[in-house]
């Protein structure tokens, strides 16, 4: 770090992260990334950012709000609009011994760096034995009217590089965790934040800056006997939603967020299906070859003796996403959609 870095963050370290908190101290979604990746600056000097606008501007979501302040243009770089450009330049920095972190402004622009992600940085460990701690965050998800360019869930595609971890994460505390123990991580990390949750989710947060989170460990996040909802990103939120109204009708459905969609945590998984004996699989990537398709097949082959009931799986048709809001409430799985398909399996 330079001596002009160093000024710059005593200039302007009254803008952290931390600041933005509600009044009772709770951090959103948003907040708590913010967070997760100041303090990691501030623990490791090799931590740095990299993406389009994330400088003076802080960045399309305002994640990065304040950091060039803090950190200086030696460790905030605003890149070209080039998304292959800053994958190559976290890889070779990574080679070096840095640890950088690439924000692309929509996840769905992650496909303009699919060779340099899926050809260097997924494989580049495993053929040299050179450690790549390299993060890419990128928002990804629908629900926000943003129509077929800015709504994509790409985590399939990077699931299926191999090398690649693939996190998801639906709450402010978990992503903050999440991220920090990404970037620690000597292995390339896909880190994907559903927009829909950036500023609508808020929860308290951890202040520790140890305080981290398993990468590769689902949660269990609403207890039930009849039904196992296995989800992940904005559709827990959803799927919650749905159990909590179906408990007044008798029916207890046992949510599980997946956090990490790659490695998957089969075994929390699995142990929900042996509680239940009934499982739905609810994502929002595609249904074809997505994310709940591997999570269904899994269930099938590994625990069809304890199935009462037909795997189900809620996941949007393999179309580009609608921008009308009736057409992407009816592309994306709703509340009712999920209830409906609990109140069915919980009859079978």
């Amino acid at each position: 770090m330079t001596t002009a870095t160093v000024e710059a963050g005593a200039a302007g370290h009254g803008a952290e992260p931390r600041g933005k908190r509600t009044e009772d101290g709770q951090a959103t979604y948003l907040v708590a990334i913010a967070e997760a990746l100041w303090e990691e600056m501030e623990r490791d000097d090799r931590v740095y950012l990299l993406g389009e606008d994330i400088g003076v501007y802080g960045g399309a979501f305002k994640v990065t709000e304040g950091f060039l302040d803090r950190f200086g243009p030696d460790r905030v770089i605003d890149t070209p609009i080039a998304e292959e450009t800053i994958v190559g330049m976290a890889v070779g920095s990574a080679m070096e011994g840095f640890r950088p972190v690439a924000e692309f402004q929509y996840a769905d622009f992650m496909s303009s760096g699919f060779d340099e992600i899926t050809t260097v940085l997924a494989r580049y460990h495993y053929r040299s034995g050179v450690p790549l701690p390299v993060v890419l965050r990128g928002p990804s998800g629908g629900g926000v009217r943003a129509s077929s360019f800015h709504s994509i869930n790409p985590e399939p595609w990077f699931a299926h590089a191999g090398g690649i971890k693939v996190i998801c994460p639906a709450f402010p505390a978990d992503a903050k965790g999440l991220l920090k123990s990404a970037i620690r991580d000597d292995n390339p990390v896909m880190f994907l934040e559903h927009k829909w949750i950036y500023r609508r989710i808020k929860e308290p947060v951890p202040d520790d800056p140890d305080a981290l989170e398993p990468i590769s460990v689902a949660r269990v996040r609403r207890e039930g006997r009849d039904v196992s909802v296995i989800t992940y990103g904005a559709m827990v939120h959803k799927a919650l939603e749905a159990a909590e109204e179906l408990e007044r009708a008798g029916i207890s459905a046992e949510v599980v967020d997946l956090r990490t969609v790659y490695p998957l945590d089969e075994e929390t998984v699995l142990r929900s299906i042996e509680k239940t004996s009934r499982a739905l699989v609810v994502s929002e990537s595609y249904r074809f070859v997505g994310i709940g398709a591997e999570v269904a097949a899994t269930i099938a082959e590994k625990a069809f003796e304890h199935l009462d009931a037909p795997v189900a799986r809620l996941s949007p048709p393999n179309l580009p996403v609608p921008f009308s809001p009736t057409l992407e409430d009816a592309f994306l799985p709703q509340v009712a959609d999920i209830r409906t398909a609990i109140e069915r399996l919980s009859a079978w």
